[in-house]
């Protein structure tokens, strides 16, 4: 009892600073609990949509086995169907009380005709066209109008109708594999559950198959209903048996249910498994603020500790009463993560809402397990970071405590500390250095974690050894400029090498994830400009603006523009290789004219390239070559995916280390003779070169052609790197968002250091007073000692950010990204901001210390 009320009393007493700490503990705790709530009320979500929507027993084609809910059309643009007669045989089976066929694409594209642009979604979601059926009454209402009666009528959900400005009596068109198509919106119809994003246009059954499958009487899906007589598994069986168990796809509801559950699983995964890698880092930048504030606590209350052992306290009950506190504050915090966790889940919603994705808060999903989790891991987490501090407030012998002496294992530990920690890092740059020799990125990866864990944990321990050297140097160059009050600020960050370490390393943490980061996107930006320009011949590439295939229309559009050269068209298609000693292989081929080894000069290490255009030649990339013992003249088996399976002679070895161009090719002529003409693949590109001295011309013809086709851009190779590099960055901003948790984490820490500093040295800040030191000096003095600080974590975390990015693009060397690219004024901006952290952090601690009254200051014990 008398521990407890030993740790209440010190807890309460330092309010402010465990305040500050327990921020640490709340960010973190909140971060974890936010992102498990949030995937939970995601999966909740859509298993209701799922739910709503599925029928007893669900059939579609064989062809699409690994087909989910939310997976885009094949690359010919014309879905997989089953016969229309099959519904007619399935409706037959005992138990089946209802069939109905549905068609749907999400290949075409929906534009306004007032406005000519895109009305679908730029998020990712597609656009589905689909036939209005007694299926959708299951999600959808009918709002406003009527559900389409025939050609040239069709109804838009209310989402999409909200979104792009359209209402019932506005025109659309749809733009198909088959041409476009012009329609009357009669109808708008609401989501009853949730919208997954999509843009849903329907129209009838007879419109749906002409415009979507060229007029054959045929469904992508049939939705069995049962009559409730038999189970979903008996009945599913029943249809197998008339239609075939291996003929066509066949779930049950769970069975649906379930495979699109872990297709969404899957790409939450993604999502969940980045927040809780941010996560983590905020607790362990989160770690060294703990571990600050017990230690300088212990500190600031060693002769009470003193007082305690001298009046017959023991060791583990001061080890316990310091841990009790630690295990306040990790409830305390713990608590209001979790609290704010929900809020953060919510957030996460809204933005979701903002995309396009509309989650309702009533399905808002709060397992038992994340309370749980949040409090294990704060409490945990706290009471580690406070078992050091409270490990040495118990060694503290009495007499020692009472005159102040400091712990003579202190020295020792330090040195042994800075052994291991310099032992540690030395160990990481090495491994570090290990991925330059790599033969492949899955290798290399392995010495990649290992170098970053080893040098990260090695520079922490060392970090301690390193602040007389660093912080000498910070202030030759910054802070004697300021005399006198700048020598004080550099004695005061030196004083305690220790506080000033583990201060700067929460700060360190962050920003070498700045810095690595920032090291490997400017190398792939680089590496991609570097390859465009070595390689890319075409003046223009023609592409979708969401990538997916490229429909017959735009395509025909670009072949009749005035002033270019020439149009290669770019296809991609899978197939099965055998080699002529049996060993098989999935890969993925390119399909193009001859002319494309014009427009994109690939690495040719074996061959003529020209001769893999040829008829019946293949290229092949120099890996597998190797690794199969194949070269130029041999014969490969190539199955080529819903085609024929033909036999090709090798005409080149190609490099395999470009990160755009595949080296696997055949000639569009050879796809076309081994592939049906319902199932060849759309082109992803069209690359177009102008007639000489006709570029601005060619540019201007070709925008007009595609001015009809608004889901179409048109770049040339700057603008094509713009892109690129866009895309890079728009990653980067978003990692480093999520970065700025573990950076506030860290300020936090400077604070509080800086505040318990302050307090430690109130008689010495009362007797520089006294001698004439004023208040814009002490503050001054502050700021500084706060900057030197904020630096010293900087140049350590900006020098390991630069090792581990530099062995991060070794690896990307590996994948065909080359270029080595130090993107020295994002790391300038990122060490400038360091000493504006600073300077914030040391805000309030020098407000407070410039406030001090000089005789109470110097009267404190």
């Amino acid at each position: 009892m008398t521990v407890l009320k030993t740790s209440l009393r010190s807890f309460f007493s330092h309010k402010g600073r465990m305040l500050l700490s327990g921020m640490a503990v709340v960010l973190s705790v909140a971060f974890v609990c936010g992102t498990l709530v949030f995937t939970a009320t995601m999966n909740t979500t859509f298993d209701r949509l799922f739910a709503e929507t599925a029928s007893n027993v669900m059939l579609a084609p064989a062809e699409d086995e690994d087909r989910s809910a939310f997976e885009d059309n094949p690359t010919s643009g014309v879905p997989d169907t089953v016969p229309a007669t099959v519904a007619g045989e399935v409706a037959a089976v005992e138990g089946v009380e209802r069939v109905t066929g549905t068609v749907a694409s999400t290949s075409p594209v929906a534009v306004d005709p007032e406005t000519n642009e895109n009305i679908g979604p730029t998020t990712g979601a597609p656009t589905v066209v689909t036939n209005w059926s007694d299926v959708e009454l299951r999600s959808m209402e009918i709002a406003e109008g009527e559900v389409p009666g025939g050609p040239g009528e069709v109804m838009l959900d209310g989402d999409t109708a909200e979104d792009s400005g359209l209402g019932v009596g506005d025109r659309l068109r749809l733009i198909t594999v088959f041409g476009t198509h012009d329609a009357t919106i009669t109808g708008i119809a609401d989501f009853l559950v949730t919208n997954p994003g999509a843009a849903i246009v329907y129209t009838d059954l007879a419109t749906a198959q002409e415009i979507l499958l060229g007029g054959e009487e045929a469904f992508t899906t049939v939705y069995v209903d049962s009559t409730g007589a038999v189970t979903d598994e008996a009945l599913r069986d029943a249809v197998a048996a008339v239609v075939g168990a291996d003929t066509y796809k066949l779930q049950t509801a769970a069975e649906y249910i379930e495979e699109n559950r872990d297709e969404i699983g899957e790409i939450l995964s993604i999502m969940e498994y980045v927040l809780l890698g941010f996560a983590g880092v905020s607790l362990l930048v989160g770690i060294f603020l703990i571990v600050n504030t017990f230690s300088m606590l212990v500190a600031q209350r060693t002769r009470e500790i003193g007082l305690m052992r001298a009046i017959g306290a023991n060791r583990r009950q001061i080890n316990r009463s310091v841990l009790t506190e630690a295990l306040l504050l990790g409830l305390l915090g713990s608590a209001a993560g979790f609290a704010a966790g929900i809020g953060l889940a919510v957030g996460l919603m809204r933005l979701m809402s903002l995309l396009g994705m509309n989650l309702s808060t009533s399905d808002l999903t709060v397992e038992w397990s994340v309370p749980v989790t949040g409090l294990v891991l704060g409490v945990i987490v706290t009471l580690l970071a406070a078992y050091i501090p409270a490990r040495r407030a118990g060694r503290i012998s009495p007499m020692a405590a009472l005159s102040d002496a400091g712990m003579p294992g202190d020295v020792r530990a330090g040195r042994v500390r800075a052994a291991v920690g310099a032992s540690l890092t030395l160990a990481g740059l090495a491994a570090l250095a290990g991925t330059a020799s790599a033969e492949d990125a899955a290798g290399g990866s392995g010495l990649l974690g290992l170098g970053v864990v080893a040098s990260l944990v090695g520079l922490i321990l060392v970090g301690p050894a390193l602040v007389g050297l660093v912080v000498r140097g910070i202030a030759a160059v910054l802070l004697r400029i300021f005399g006198p009050v700048g020598r004080l600020a550099e004695r005061n960050a030196l004083r305690n090498p220790r506080r000033t370490g583990a201060t700067a390393s929460a700060l360190m943490i962050g920003l070498a994830l700045v810095a690595g980061l920032s090291v490997v996107g400017s190398s792939m930006v680089a590496s991609a400009t570097q390859e465009i320009d070595e390689s890319l011949g075409a003046d223009y590439i023609v592409q979708t603006a969401n990538f997916l295939p490229i429909l017959p229309e735009a395509a025909q559009a670009v072949d009749g523009v005035e002033g270019l050269a020439r149009v290669t068209p770019f296809t991609e298609a899978e197939a099965d290789v055998t080699t002529p000693d049996g060993a098989a292989h999935e890969v993925r081929l390119g399909a193009a004219p001859a002319d494309y080894a014009t427009d994109i000069q690939l690495d040719v290490l074996e061959g003529d390239v020209a001769d893999a255009f040829a008829d019946g030649g293949i290229s092949v990339d120099d890996a597998f070559a190797e690794d199969e013992g194949v070269g130029v003249g041999d014969e490969l088996t190539v199955a080529f995916a819903d085609g024929e399976t033909a036999t090709l002679t090798i005409g080149a070895v190609v490099s395999g280390d470009s990160a755009f161009y595949p080296a696997w090719y055949v000639s569009q002529d050879t796809l076309e003779a081994n592939v049906p003409a319902e199932a060849l693949p759309l082109p992803l590109m069209l690359l177009a070169t102008a007639e000489d001295g006709r570029q601005d011309q060619a540019r201007a013809a070709l925008d007009a052609a595609m001015e009809p086709f608004p889901q179409m851009e048109v770049r040339d190779q700057s603008e094509f790197k713009e892109l690129i590099q866009d895309q890079v960055g728009q990653l980067l901003y978003m990692v480093y968002g999520l970065l700025a948790l573990a950076i506030v984490v860290a300020i936090l820490g400077v604070v509080n250091t800086l505040a318990l500093s302050v307090v430690e040295r109130t008689r010495e800040i009362g007797l520089m007073r006294a001698i004439g030191l004023s208040r814009r000096q002490l503050r001054r003095m502050i700021r500084l000692e706060s900057v030197a600080i904020a630096l010293f974590g900087a140049v350590l975390g900006l020098a390991l950010g630069l090792a581990w990015g530099a062995a991060g693009q070794r690896l990307l060397a590996l994948e065909g990204m080359p270029v080595l690219e130090i993107p020295w004024p994002t790391l300038i901006s990122v060490f400038v901001g360091a000493a504006l952290v600073g300077l914030l952090a040391a805000l309030i601690p020098a407000f407070r210390a410039g406030r001090m009254n000089i005789l109470t200051a110097i009267a404190t014990d």
